[in-house]
């Protein structure tokens, strides 16, 4: 609109640059997709700051953005991980085809969301875990499939007798908290064969962080005996970046934070991925070209 009112000729004029003639192609092209999405797609996301609008708003924004690569609307429904710690998650599936578990700190909720990975996991509903909802799958994974009913994260319960996710070595002599996590962007390698590869179509790349506990590697080898797979280590240090179950038809959990690098115009793979797989759970496939469309905005 600004664009149509000739607003970026004025600018460029009073500040006497030199500028070419701006190509809103892309531009026009996402607005369209906004405007008339060929189909929908509701998706759960089990939180504990659901009241604070702003405390997921890139995530919100990152599912709004996968729904323009996938031609759909992407409708929100706010599932509080008190409520399902009390009722479970049943009675909040009705149209859902999707289940986002955020990050967070703190153990308010953590049961509620380690009962909604197990009944993505159970029920085959595509599942996507950030951060803590990465850590939360592994949670439910250890408990339910390897055999583990104590296990949990020493964030939560320090006695644990099988500490799946656990704090890190050098943070552990950190006290004074602050900007002390590990913060920034590490690189990430990615496993061949994965949902991850099929989503990045790269064998490397780089994602930003904000955590300070991570997947024990003791347990590495015991989870990929149970089918586990884990589709993305940073090769600097040799922890697990990404989290997968194999036999799943798109369970993919991770300790980075993919909703920093999405954009109107390009959609983060992971996201895209998750919301198309969440798009075909209730609805049959049809010949639209997810690809395509991803490329073409």
């Amino acid at each position: 609109m600004l664009a149509e009112q000739k607003i970026d000729d004025l600018i460029v004029e009073r500040l006497g640059l030199k500028a070419k003639k701006p190509d809103l192609t892309h531009w026009t092209q996402m607005l369209n997709l906004v405007k008339h999405p060929e189909r929908e797609v509701t998706i759960a996301i089990v939180g504990k700051y659901l009241e604070l609008n702003d405390a997921y708003k890139s995530i919100y924004e990152s599912l709004a953005h996968a729904g323009i690569a996938n031609r759909c609307k992407v409708n929100i429904k706010k599932v509080p991980a008190d409520d399902v710690e009390k009722v479970g998650l049943e009675r909040f599936m009705s149209g859902v085809g999707g289940i986002l578990v955020p990050g967070g700190f703190g153990g308010r909720g953590i049961e509620g969301k380690i009962r909604a990975a197990r009944y993505a996991r159970e029920h085959k509903i595509p599942y996507f875990g950030l951060c803590l909802g990465m850590q939360v799958a592994v949670i439910e994974f250890a408990r339910s499939i390897a055999g583990l009913p104590a296990a949990n994260s020493t964030e939560f319960d320090e006695n644990t007798p099988d500490p799946v996710i656990h704090i890190m070595e050098h943070q552990k002599r950190v006290t004074d908290k602050g900007a002390t996590m590990r913060l920034g962007a590490y690189p990430c390698r990615v496993t061949a064969g994965s949902r991850a590869a099929a989503a990045y179509g790269a064998e490397s790349v780089s994602e930003r962080h904000r955590h300070r506990f991570e997947f024990n590697n003791a347990y590495r080898a015991p989870f990929e005996a149970k089918g586990a797979r884990f589709a993305g280590i940073c090769p600097t240090n040799d922890l697990v970046e990404i989290f997968e179950l194999a036999d799943h038809p798109w369970f993919v959990g991770v300790q980075f934070h993919p909703e920093f690098q999405s954009r109107p115009t390009a959609a983060h793979p992971l996201f895209r991925d998750f919301v198309r797989s969440a798009r075909d759970f209730l609805q049959p496939r049809d010949a639209v070209n997810s690809e395509s469309v991803s490329a073409a905005v």
